[in-house]
């Protein structure tokens, strides 16, 4: 699942970032590399930005680079 794709409220944890050069390098600078935890808190009215919380900041991030970051959302325990 891509991190586009995470619900509202939700979180999952960061297993592979792509795209290519300088997107790529400016993810990685933000903090967005593998095996951190992040979660959606909210979405513009029209859907794109979306606001993320990681690593106690948040981050508001395009669509198009949220489509590039691989997830695995966490379970919810019942």
């Amino acid at each position: 699942m891509t991190l586009d794709k995470l619900a509202i409220g939700k979180s999952g944890t960061i297993t592979a970032v792509g795209g290519e050069g300088a997107l790529r390098l400016r993810l990685l600078d933000m903090g967005i590399i593998p095996r951190t935890r992040v979660s959606v808190i909210k979405r513009a009215p029209l859907g794109d930005p979306i606001e993320i919380q990681i690593r106690g900041y948040e981050l508001t991030i395009r669509l198009d680079d949220a489509s590039k970051i691989e997830v695995v959302p966490d379970t919810d325990a019942v």
